[in-house]
C-alpha cells in the first residue's frame, strides 16, 4: 500500500478495531471439531461454552451442527415457537428445548446464544442476551430498521459482550485472501465497487386459514404486527421476503457481499454517503420488499459502488487491477494476484478457518471474534438506505459522523419500526 493510502486508511472509521486484537485474533489457534476428537475428549468445564441456541429450523439447525461439532461447546438448550423443532433438538441431543426463549436466556448457566431466527427477532433477542450477560453470535441480516442496528452495538458495547455475525464468508479462505489483496493496496488506489447479491421476488398469497397446532403463532410474530395466519407466512419465502420481517433480499442476501465490500474496503466510510436507484415492489401479495433492484451509491473518498441482483460476489476495481470475491471463489487481473502470499505477520485481516469455532474461541478467550458488530452495522445500514430511496423513489444521504440521514424528516423517520406491545427495544 502507498504512504498516502496507509495514512489516509488510519483515519477512517472502519479500521477502528487495534492492531492488538487483530493480530491476537489472527494468532489464535483453529478449534478442532469434536467429531474428529471422540466425544470422551472433552475439554474442563471451564475450558468449555455452555450455549443455547434461539431458533432450530431451517438456518439454525445447520447452526445447531456447528456448535456440536465444536469441542469446546457444551450445547445444552434451544428455544422454538415450532414444537416439532424443539422436539427434533431434544432428539439430537441432551438439551432443554423452550417455546418461549426468555425462558432459556434467564438461566445463568448459558455462557453464550446462537440466533437464528426470522430477521424480525435477530435484535430483540440479541439485546436480552447481551443484557443477561450473554456474548452471541447472530445470523445476517442485522436489524429490521437502522434504528435496531444502532441500538443493538450500543448495548452489546455497555455490556462488554462479544457478537459474531453470521458472515461465514469471513471464515473462508478465498474471501479472506481477495479481501486482504485489496486492503494491501495492490489493485492500486481503489475506484469502484460492483456488489451483487441474488433477487427477492414478488407475489405470494394471502389465505388466511388458522395456524397449525405445532406452531406458538403469538410468540412467532412477536414484536412484528399481528395479522391473520397464512401457510406461506411463516415459511421462506414469507419469512424473507414479507416487509413485517425483513427488507428482502437487499439485506438477507445482500448481507454476505456488503460484509466483504466492508472487510476488504478502502474507501473512506467517515464521509456523507449517498444511495439513490430503483426497485420492484408488489405491495399486494405476501411477499412485499424490494426486489429488482439497481443501486448506485457514493461511498466518498472517490469510490462509486453499484448493487445489483445477481450471483453473490464483490468485485473491487482500482487504477492497477481488480479483485473480485464470493462464496468459495477468488478472481483477480492480473491473474498474478491470485499466486500472492501475504505471510501471516503481514496480513491485515484476522484468520479463521471455522465460524462457529472461531466465535466459540473468541468467547472462551475474551477476543472479538472475526464479524464484528462494528462491520454488521455498517453493511446492514447500507441496506436499509438502499431500502429507503427506493421506496420514497429520491436519493439518500447518510452522515456516518452523525450517524443520521441528513435533511429528510421523512427518510428519519423510516430509520424507526413499531414494535407490537409489549415487546420493546428498551430493557
Amino acid at each position: 500500500m502507498s504512504q498516502s493510502m496507509s495514512t489516509q486508511s488510519n483515519r477512517r472509521r472502519f479500521l477502528k478495531t487495534t492492531t492488538a486484537t487483530l493480530a491476537a485474533t489472527a494468532a489464535a489457534p483453529s478449534l478442532v471439531p469434536a467429531s474428529a476428537l471422540g466425544k470422551e475428549d472433552k475439554p474442563a468445564a471451564s475450558e468449555r461454552v455452555v450455549v443455547g441456541h434461539i431458533g432450530v429450523g431451517n438456518r439454525g439447525r445447520s447452526l445447531l451442527g456447528g456448535s456440536l461439532g465444536v469441542r469446546e461447546a457444551e450445547v445444552v438448550a434451544a428455544a422454538d415457537a415450532y414444537a416439532t423443532h424443539r422436539k427434533a433438538f431434544e432428539a439430537r441431543t441432551k438439551g432443554k428445548a423452550y417455546a418461549d426463549f426468555r425462558d432459556l436466556i434467564a438461566r445463568d448457566d448459558i455462557d453464550a446464544v446462537v440466533i437464528a431466527t426470522p430477521d424480525h427477532w435477530h435484535v430483540p433477542m440479541a439485546l436480552a442476551a447481551a443484557r443477561a450477560g450473554k456474548d452471541a453470535y447472530v445470523e445476517k441480516p442485522l436489524g429490521i430498521s437502522i434504528e435496531q442496528d444502532l441500538i443493538c452495538r450500543k448495548v452489546f458495547q455497555e455490556n462488554k459482550r462479544l457478537f459474531q455475525y453470521g458472515t461465514q464468508q469471513r471464515s473462508m479462505d478465498r474471501c479472506r485472501h481477495g479481501c486482504e489483496l485489496v486492503r494491501q493496496g495492490l489493485i492500486g488506489e481503489l475506484k469502484r465497487i460492483e456488489v451483487v447479491a441474488p433477487n427477492g421476488g414478488g407475489g405470494g398469497k394471502i389465505n388466511p386459514t388458522d395456524p397449525p397446532p405445532v406452531l406458538d403463532y403469538d410468540m412467532w410474530i412477536g414484536p412484528a404486527p399481528m395479522v391473520p395466519y397464512t401457510p406461506g407466512r411463516c415459511r421462506p419465502k414469507g419469512t424473507y421476503w414479507n416487509y413485517d420481517y425483513s427488507i428482502g433480499y437487499l439485506a438477507g442476501w445482500g448481507a454476505h457481499p456488503l460484509d466483504l465490500m466492508i472487510w476488504g474496503c478502502d474507501a473512506d466510510l467517515g464521509q456523507p454517503i449517498t444511495v439513490e436507484g430503483t426497485g420492484d415492489i408488489t405491495p399486494d401479495g405476501l411477499y412485499n420488499t424490494v426486489f429488482n433492484w439497481d443501486m448506485n451509491i457514493d461511498l466518498g473518498d472517490g469510490v462509486e459502488m453499484t448493487f445489483k441482483p445477481g450471483r453473490d460476489s464483490t468485485k473491487f476495481i482500482g487504477t492497477e487491477g481488480w479483485v473480485r470475491v464470493w462464496r468459495h471463489g477468488c478472481d483477480a487481473e492480473p491473474k498474478s494476484l491470485l499466486e500472492k502470499d501475504i505471510p501471516m505477520d503481514e496480513r491485515i485481516l484476522p484468520t479463521s478457518k471455522n465460524h462457529m469455532a472461531d466465535f466459540i474461541h473468541g468467547v472462551l478467550a475474551r477476543k472479538q471474534p472475526v464479524a464484528t458488530l462494528e462491520d454488521a452495522v455498517r453493511s446492514d445500514v447500507i441496506s436499509h438506505l438502499c431500502d429507503i430511496a427506493v421506496r420514497l423513489e429520491r436519493k439518500v444521504t447518510w452522515d456516518p459522523a452523525k450517524e443520521a440521514i441528513v435533511d429528510d424528516p421523512e427518510a428519519t423517520k423510516m430509520m424507526h419500526r413499531d414494535m407490537r406491545a409489549p415487546w420493546t427495544l428498551e430493557a
